[in-house]
């Protein structure tokens, strides 16, 4: 039908789209996902700003982002630079920080603080990051996928965050965008397409 919407002009607001996972409920799902299965529900949400539109979108596709608690990161070496930087915003945000073997020993290395957990296939005693994701002891995840298969590591840590609703970024990108949510955006009203249209600000 005809949205009856206003002459194109210069936007005034940033749009950011969300996936949404229905697969919370079942038991073997892997938020990392082809193209083709990319499209199984989304939301959107729209902003003054990048920050506060992403941080709405998340919150929509009830992945609400913490403002602060315990963040957890596990990349593959080509990442690890770059989850130096966000783990440093991060612990300037007021986050503890978790890691894995690796990612942990690159952390360090760098002079952040970071907690080191093992790997659900490391044979050694102590919590693996998927008991302390499952007890409610971690807040966000940023997991860039090295591996696949059913029963790799990081598969077990994106099913364990996805049950668990924790937000879990599987990129780079995403995980900055994430990092850049939780420290600048801004409480903003929550309208429908139909209202914002009505207010006149679509």
């Amino acid at each position: 039908g005809n949205l009856a919407l206003p002459p194109e002009g210069r936007a005034s607001q940033v749009s950011v789209k969300a996936a949404v996972f229905p697969f919370a409920r079942f038991p073997g799902a892997d938020p990392v996902l082809g193209p083709e299965m990319r499209s199984t529900g989304e939301v959107m949400a729209s902003a003054d700003d990048f920050p506060t539109a992403f941080a709405k979108a998340e919150r929509a596709a009830g992945r609400p982002l913490p403002a602060s608690g315990r963040a957890f990161l596990s990349v593959r070496d080509r990442d690890k630079p770059a989850a130096q930087t966000l783990a440093r915003r991060l612990v300037a945000l007021g986050f503890g920080l978790y890691a894995t073997g690796g990612t942990a020993a690159a952390l360090a290395a760098a002079g952040t603080a970071v907690t080191r957990v093992r790997k659900v296939s490391e044979d050694q005693d102590g919590a693996t990051v998927v008991d302390l994701i499952r007890r409610g002891q971690c807040d966000l995840v940023i997991n860039t996928p090295a591996g696949s298969g059913a029963r790799s590591d990081g598969y077990l840590i994106r099913e364990a965050a996805l049950v668990a609703r924790v937000p879990c970024a599987t990129t780079i990108a995403g995980a900055a965008a994430a990092v850049t949510a939780i420290g600048e955006a801004r409480h903003a009203e929550t309208l429908s397409l139909q209202e914002r249209v009505a207010a006149g600000s679509a």
